[in-house]
């Protein structure tokens, strides 16, 4: 249930009213009117709307008020039109600002939109700013049932927990951020293909959902620039060693080879699947089969039935 908290003097309630009319639909939002004083005490809003014609008082002083006790998003309905005064408010913490006269259909959709932006963004990856599970779940689901053909990469990172435990955690985010940048360069290029979408299961684990064909192409480029660019994160020392040495749990040094990347893909058919469930198994498995291989590598699974084995796996090893 989200919760949106409106703050207005009005005795009569016009806009709550008003409000609450159009947004009935919406079952798992509720508007409620409260007092300021109120906020500090009572459960913590998704969103707080306000009405500044009926506050009484400096409302820069009531919105620093409502950012003391809980630091959500403000929309702010106003009758002024003074852009001194809207700058002011938008320089004060207030996110949106809505001019009078009021349509409540636009307040209505600024508020489903809004919502729809933090349920986004509490699901993005604080590091890559990649959608996550949800997400990724929600892409392949829709594509399911629209009957969509397209192929799935699994993408992962080889020996990424040794590089870790040498360099540490920090230079290992680099790594996933410079994995993040690859991966959405030659899925999305640059922005131009709206079709794809690459999401981050979390940690080293990214997916990638492709409608083009040119799949086997983006493996290729994506573990070649991979394969050039990660030789920046080693000491030459490592380098002409060709390894890294870790010590295990024993305190027994252990060599590990270099960060390298896999990409197992499942090409998705109505036909061979029936939910997001199946698809995930057989990503997990062609995408293990990667892992097997020395190097950077990608494996596609082109099986187009259930009944077909992993014999028919095709088998393709990317550039070391």
């Amino acid at each position: 249930m989200k919760k949106v908290y409106l703050l207005d003097g009005d005795k009569e309630e016009h806009l709550l009213k008003s409000l609450k009319k159009i947004m009935r639909k919406e079952k798992n939002v509720k508007i409620e009117k409260v007092q300021l004083k109120e906020i500090k005490e009572k459960e913590t809003p998704d969103i707080c709307l306000i009405n500044e014609e009926n506050i009484d008082g400096d409302i820069k002083r009531v919105i620093r008020r409502i950012k003391e006790y809980t630091n959500v998003p403000i929309i702010l309905l106003s009758p002024l039109e003074d852009e001194e005064h809207i700058l002011e408010v938008l320089k004060n913490d207030v996110e949106i600002f809505l001019k009078y006269p009021i349509n409540c259909q636009i307040i209505y959709y600024t508020i489903m939109n809004l919502i729809k932006l933090l349920n986004r963004n509490r699901t993005v990856s604080p590091l890559t700013g990649l959608p996550g599970n949800n997400q990724i779940q929600a892409e392949m689901q829709e594509r399911l049932d629209k009957g969509i053909n397209y192929a799935l990469m699994y993408i992962d990172l080889d020996n990424f927990k040794a590089y870790n435990d040498t360099y540490g955690f920090s230079n290992g985010d680099e790594i996933i951020k410079l994995t993040a940048k690859i991966v959405t360069k030659y899925v999305l290029k640059n922005g131009e293909n709206e079709r794809n979408f690459v999401g981050h299961i979390g940690g080293d684990d990214f997916v990638a959902v492709v409608e083009d064909n040119n799949y086997e192409e983006m493996c290729q480029n994506i573990i070649a620039e991979f394969d050039s660019e990660i030789v920046k994160y080693f000491t030459k020392e490592d380098l002409e060693r060709g390894y890294i040495e870790v010590e295990n749990r024993k305190g027994i040094i252990e060599p590990f080879p270099l960060t390298t990347i896999s990409i197992g893909v499942v090409e998705v058919t109505k036909e061979r699947f029936k939910n997001t469930l199946e698809i995930g198994e057989a990503g997990a498995a062609v995408k293990h089969l990667a892992k097997t291989i020395w190097g950077s590598t990608y494996v596609i699974d082109r099986r187009k039935n259930r009944e077909e084995t992993y014999d028919k796996v095709n088998k393709k090893i990317g550039i070391n």
